[in-house]
């Protein structure tokens, strides 16, 4: 699964002023495109699949969407039926005028007026039915893996466990008390400013954070990524095409996302949970020459999580805080290529983990910890002394053709070749053209990377204080600005 393998650099043409990425491009994106014949035929697929990562559905939900579908697929054929009617009426009328037969003409007309309302009718209710098994099918979870664990976290699978023994746990390290001692962090400012989970980084830990995003950076680019920062601003439309959906199901929906204040014409805007939905929406509704994938993007922007404070003793000090600094990974395929670049975006992880000297474990997330838009999700966990526990820091997830569906991001694929190597000539011209996948993974989260380098690094003199941080010669490169004289770090 985590074998390396070979990466392409070529990305020049999504960037390119003179060869467009795509083929085409609408600045207004059209309904998700949702495949509710495998809805359909596949009810207690479904149906599992929803039950086991606990999916906020209605009950009989995936019933009631094969019984609309049914329902739709009639009234669509009623509809065309009524409309290729209506035309014949229409050459009924001009044939009758034509030869003057009085009699026809009203007789036709009378039809014509028929239909039109019936043709109004049918219309009124295919789009009434449209709209509501599109908004049922939308609730509907992505496909698990077949290798994915079934149940909650607990169920999660150790598949590697990677870099130097973990230190034995002690309260000492803990980073807040660190984070005092030395001037890193200022949460009472913040409090004051904004409120609870915010926090200020000073001096070290301010300078820390710069060398984490650039290294992050630096690693993903030496492996053919295109560097790109993010709106911190997106529209709800794309944030919920994207599958962005609450995972903690004691919270309340609105409770999970920052809502912006707009004028009542303007789109609804949020602030975006994480730069995976921005960098999403760059490639929404367009088509690309399967040639061309997959892309590779590292996105640099800000995370914003409105239910922060929801989880007792993770709130502490960094762990779980409303707006942090993040370096994502994100990546376009073929469906025939997600699997072999999910594993190509864990090697990348692991990379940046190892650079950084980390105690860490990678672990395959079971089903009811997998987001609306995973396929499978893997999770890096570095352990934390000063917490006394492992702690996430990264995660991948392969989401198949979910958000492509919605987002409208599809590919086309070669025209098939003849035994002489020719293009056929039988090819279709119509060919449906299938959906990408999308996959995203966290290059760092900075605060919880913060607290893993200073809780594993923190040095102590003989009174049991804490006087230096130890942090890998990885960061040295990237740390930008003097200590102005507070001797405080120390490369190893």
């Amino acid at each position: 699964m985590f074998s390396r393998c070979s990466l392409s650099t070529s990305w020049a043409p999504l960037i390119s002023s003179t060869a467009p990425p795509h083929l085409r491009s609408s600045p207004a994106l059209p309904d998700p495109r949702i495949d509710y014949r495998a809805i359909a035929e596949n009810i207690v697929k479904k149906s599992n699949n929803a039950i086991n990562r606990k999916a906020l559905l209605p009950a009989g939900a995936i019933d009631h969407v094969a019984r609309m579908y049914t329902e739709y697929k009639r009234l669509l054929n009623d509809l065309n039926a009524k409309r290729n009617a209506r035309s014949i009426v229409g050459e009924n009328i001009r044939r009758a005028s034509d030869t003057r037969d009085v009699e026809a003409k009203q007789t036709a007309l009378a039809e014509a007026t028929r239909l039109k309302t019936e043709v109004a009718q049918l219309e009124s209710d295919v789009g009434v039915v449209e709209a509501e098994l599109l908004a049922l099918a939308l609730a509907i979870p992505n496909d698990t893996h077949p290798e994915s664990p079934l149940g909650p976290e607990s169920a999660a699978v150790t598949v590697d466990t990677c870099g130097p023994s973990p230190i034995p746990a002690d309260p000492q390290r803990d980073h807040v008390a660190i984070c005092r001692k030395l001037n890193l962090f200022d949460l009472e400012s913040a409090s004051t400013v904004t409120g609870s989970s915010w926090y200020y980084l000073l001096n070290e830990a301010a300078l820390l954070e710069l060398a984490l995003t650039n290294y992050a950076m630096s690693v993903a680019l030496k492996r053919g990524f295109t560097p790109i920062t993010t709106p911190d601003v997106v529209r709800s439309d794309i944030a919920k095409r994207c599958g962005f959906m609450p995972r903690d199901h004691s919270d309340a929906p609105l409770q999970q996302t920052y809502h912006l204040h707009t004028p009542p014409a303007s789109p609804e805007l949020v602030l975006s949970g994480t730069s995976e939905i921005p960098l999403a929406g760059m490639f929404a509704n367009k088509i690309f020459q399967s040639s061309a994938l997959p892309f590779r993007v590292v996105g640099l922007g800000h995370s914003f999580r409105a239910e922060a404070g929801a989880r007792g003793t993770d709130t502490r000090g960094l762990y779980r805080v409303h707006q942090f600094t993040k370096v994502e990974l994100f990546a376009v395929t073929t469906d025939s290529e997600s699997e072999m670049m999910m594993t190509e975006m864990v090697e990348i992880q692991k990379s940046i983990l190892d650079g950084l000297a980390l105690p860490y474990r990678v672990l395959d997330m079971p089903t009811e910890e997998l987001g609306a838009s995973a396929y499978r999700k893997f999770d890096m966990e570095v352990w934390m002394p000063g917490r006394g526990s492992w702690g996430e820091v990264t995660s991948v997830s392969n989401c198949t053709d979910y958000q492509a569906r919605r987002l409208h991001i599809r590919y086309r694929r070669p025209p098939p070749k003849n035994t002489d190597g020719e293009i056929s000539s039988t090819t279709s011209t119509t060919t449906a053209l299938p959906f990408a996948h999308t996959l995203n993974g966290t290059a760092v989260a900075v605060p919880r990377l913060i607290i893993a380098l200073l809780e594993n690094g923190a040095v102590f003199d003989d009174q049991g204080e804490v006087t230096k941080i130890r942090l890998p010669e990885t960061l040295k490169p990237f740390w930008v600005g003097p200590q102005s004289g507070r001797e405080i770090i120390e490369w190893v």
